[in-house]
């Protein structure tokens, strides 16, 4: 599983939140507590929104703790609304291409979890895309994959019923091909305005994700950033996320699959 950390508020540089904490997304790299492995060392990315539409993106494939170009990047770069994620990969070799976040347009996305039985349904989701978004497809990973078909389902227009119609339409071509759905999803997206969570799976283990309102605006984190674990508060499983300036609104995520389960 990977970890990932984003941020929407008032600009600060990329290192509050990617580097310099103690338990910063780079120190989760390597010694992360709540994932099933420590070390999430199979690549990096970092998506950020500036004067222009469409996000920066930096990746690459080395692991976030011995890159220093990240760090000098990090320093630099302020920014009012970012994405950062650390990799452990479950599909998809270890290439640019395959790590997060992963961009479109405005849009910027990254996840933690992993859909069930991918190879199985692969060739049935992605022949389900429009022709322009399979040919924005350039990586191998399931997380890529629904990213497009949440684009697909109407992102742009209804960021909440589109992720449902996604997480629906995985679970179609999963029942299709004769296998139990199975997924779990905490993913992080923004259109350069708004930032959007989603935490959910079919079983009882949707991967972890906290939310903290700071002095400068609000983070979402696959883990605490620091030892003072006060100010972050858990997400419950099934649960959409979407932080504007109006504020905070945590509102249910019931997929025709989702099944009745307290936040573990």
């Amino acid at each position: 599983m990977c970890r990932w950390a984003a941020y929407r508020g008032k600009a600060i540089f990329l290192e509050d939140i990617v580097s310099a904490p103690c338990h910063s997304l780079v120190a989760q790299s390597h010694r992360a507590q709540e994932a099933k492995t420590a070390t999430n060392g199979d690549g990096f990315g970092v998506a950020w929104y500036g004067e222009r539409n469409e996000p920066g993106l930096y990746r690459d494939i080395l692991p976030a703790w011995s890159d220093p170009n990240l760090r000098h990047v990090c320093r630099q770069v302020r920014s009012h609304l970012f994405l950062a994620h650390v990799r452990a990969s479950t599909t998809g070799a270890t290439s640019r291409d395959n790590c997060h976040p992963f961009a479109s347009g405005n849009w910027s996305f990254m996840h933690n979890g992993q859909i069930g039985g991918f190879e199985t349904i692969r060739r049935r989701l992605e022949n389900s895309l429009p022709d322009q978004l399979y040919a924005e497809r350039h990586g191998s990973t399931d997380s890529e994959l629904l990213f497009l078909i949440m684009l697909a389902e109407g992102l742009d227009r209804d960021p909440h019923g589109a992720t449902l119609r996604a997480v629906n339409r995985v679970s179609e071509a999963a029942r299709e091909a004769g296998i139990e759905p199975f997924l779990r999803l905490t993913a992080a997206f923004s259109d350069g305005q708004s930032l959007f969570a989603v935490r959910y799976a079919t079983d009882r283990f949707a991967p972890t994700l906290y939310l903290s309102a700071g002095a400068h605006g609000h983070s979402l984190v696959s883990e605490p950033l620091d030892k003072d674990g006060a100010a972050w508060q858990p997400v419950p499983a099934g649960s959409f996320v979407r932080v504007g300036t109006a504020g905070v609104d945590v509102s249910p995520f019931t997929p025709a699959d989702a099944i009745v389960a307290l936040a573990s």
